[in-house]
């Protein structure tokens, strides 16, 4: 009877002793899982890393070598720093008068974008009426089409556009930019505005506000982490879009930054100055660095509040 009540006894605590040796076994393999995840993610930033930041400082340092340097050792740093590259770039080259142009045009186009935009998205999320869906998805419809379908046409309609000349102009090139990116934003704002609280707009409505009021008071506010990001990436997008202001913008004293570097490039417009293309590029990059390395957290906050609501 001590024997069997002894063997009794003891299987609860070998069950336990299984029991905690699977879980620590489970919880070793899920560790080294993890383990071997985040190993192969942070390799992978790695890779990444270097294959954006590489081709940037390569640039960088280069906007310093002389056109010598460049050609024979490219891959070396300079052993003196030329200043005057960016001095040439930025009266020769006239990559001033480009970088101008450039924010003329994208500034009025991102604010275009972001007003008519918001403006439609709220209403398009807020709004019920007939036509609501059939107009989304219209904008909706308007990513699908690649800008080289468009190209051709947009340069007749420009061209022989009725009573205000519109090709080869700050405003056609606005008007195309805001055109091209209102499918997105409006696309992007949309779903932003369905995420925020209702009971705000109604509260302000009870109080006495117009829609206008509501909305640019009100919602408009609200909705800043969105409107960050998507203005950032509209920003991106505008700043170095090539191929529309190649078409449609002909005038040499309106170039955009793209055009005026791939013009030097191609034609060598200062004898063969590489290291003033050099500088020139960077000039053109340095907004768009600066751009999102102010605006970095907003544009994550942006992308993930819709994630968190």
């Amino acid at each position: 009877m001590t024997t069997e009540t002894n063997a009794v006894e003891k299987l609860p605590a070998a069950a336990g002793r299984r029991s905690e040796g699977g879980k620590s076994a489970r919880t070793t393999r899920g560790g080294t899982e993890r383990g071997v995840l985040n190993v192969f993610s942070h390799g992978m930033l790695i890779v990444w890393a270097l294959m954006v930041g590489m081709p940037l400082l390569w640039v960088l340092w280069s906007s310093f070598k002389s056109s010598g340097d460049i050609l024979s050792t490219p891959w070396s740093l300079p052993d003196r720093l030329h200043f005057e590259n960016w001095s040439n770039a930025w009266e020769k080259a006239n990559i001033g008068k480009m970088f101008l142009n450039t924010l003329i045009v994208v500034g009025g186009s991102v604010t275009g974008t972001m007003v008519l935009g918001s403006m439609a998205g709220y209403v398009l999320a807020r709004f019920t009426f007939p036509g609501n869906r059939v107009l989304y998805y219209l904008f909706v419809a308007g990513m699908s089409f690649p800008v080289f379908m468009l190209v051709i046409p947009l340069f007749f309609v420009m061209r022989d556009f009725p009573g205000i000349p519109l090709l080869a102009t700050y405003q056609g090139l606005i008007a195309v930019y805001i055109a091209y990116s209102l499918p997105f934003t409006v696309f992007f704002m949309t779903s932003f505005f369905r995420t925020l609280p209702t009971s705000v707009a109604e509260a302000a409505m009870i109080d006495g506000a117009s829609h206008a009021r509501t909305f640019f008071q009100v919602m408009l506010p609200m909705a800043k982490p969105g409107l960050i990001s998507i203005g950032i990436f509209n920003f991106l997008g505008q700043w170095n879009q090539y191929l529309l202001p190649m078409v449609l913008n002909q005038d040499e004293d309106k170039y955009v930054l793209t055009q005026g570097l791939a013009n030097i490039a191609l034609q060598q417009g200062y004898e063969g100055d590489w290291g003033g293309l050099m500088a020139g590029m960077m000039i053109a990059m340095l907004p768009v660095l600066l751009v999102y390395f102010i605006f970095q957290r907003q544009v994550q906050a942006g992308l993930t509040a819709g994630a968190l609501k």
